[in-house]
């Protein structure tokens, strides 16, 4: 397990594999985190029922869309979970910004996700060298996004909701992913067929780390966000995606990249959650 987390750590810190943007000597994030789960871990049933049970996977359904002739059990699988945390250079810039996001952010959301997604692909192709079945599930073919009848937008295999499984961290007001690196992250997952031990996972409720859901004061996410998605109700992700088409996108292809990118992320910086689990620094002051 300890060489795993340490080669997905030597991989990020190799500035050929992890660029702001291509020819650019700037990260796209600091060091990862990384966090493992059993396949038949409990947690991921849950969610699958509470999501979707109609299209939401867990790892065993991964697992045989990836290799339909293979039978396996959830027992035989491991989930491995890994935070991106974003750069200290990307937050400042984006803590500037207001209603819209700052170049940094977009070319972080672009040319980044092509850093995760390019680590999906190693780790699968290491797995699969030494002689293991694995899969990156939003990476199928067969990923899909759907409609969940509690959540509306959603899909067949959450990253997030993967960390979460993984110990890796609790959600947010905003549906963000609060995490020991703080809630400015991206988050990659893969699906192997080999054990490896769960990381204990410190929480017992999923948005343990907010403190608006813990101590009822907070609602940073709530002001930052220039959609008026977010309230004390939670994240209202209709307002949000449309935002985020019609404003933000619009606003990347025509003044920053040259190409639309769902880019926004306001609402995970400039907050107590930004770059650590805030409650776990209060108990700690």
């Amino acid at each position: 397990m300890c060489q795993i987390s340490e080669h997905i750590v030597s991989w990020m810190a190799d500035p050929a594999n992890n660029a702001l943007e291509p020819g650019s000597d700037l990260p796209a994030f600091d060091q990862p985190l990384v966090g493992f789960a059993a396949g038949e871990d409990a947690l991921f049933t849950f969610i699958k029922n509470d999501i979707g049970p109609a299209f939401y996977w867990t790892p065993e359904e991964a697992f045989k869309a990836a290799f339909p002739a293979e039978t396996v059990r959830a027992d035989e699988l491991s989930v491995i979970a890994w935070i991106l945390p974003q750069t200290l250079h990307t937050r400042l810039a984006h803590r500037k910004s207001v209603g819209l996001p700052s170049p940094e952010w977009s070319k972080a959301r672009h040319y980044g996700e092509k850093v995760n997604e390019n680590l999906r692909l190693h780790l699968v192709d290491l797995f699969l060298a030494a002689g293991y079945k694995a899969l990156a599930p939003v990476l199928l073919p067969q990923w899909a996004r759907a409609l969940s009848d509690r959540y509306g937008y959603a899909s067949s295999w959450s990253e997030r909701h993967a960390a979460h499984v993984c110990g890796l961290g609790t959600f947010g007001l905003s549906d963000g992913l609060i995490t020991p690196a703080g809630k400015a992250v991206r988050v990659g997952s893969v699906i192997i067929r080999k054990r490896f031990a769960p990381t204990p996972r410190t929480y017992t409720s999923h948005n343990e780390w907010c403190l608006f859901k813990s101590t009822g004061k907070c609602l940073a996410c709530m002001k930052r966000c220039p959609a008026g998605a977010i309230s004390e109700a939670g994240h209202d992700k209709v307002k949000c995606k449309e935002y985020i088409r019609n404003v933000t996108a619009v606003h990347v292809e025509q003044e920053q990249l040259g190409f639309r990118v769902n880019s926004c992320g306001l609402c995970q910086t400039k907050v107590p959650c930004e770059s650590r689990n805030p409650l776990a620094s209060a108990k700690n002051a």
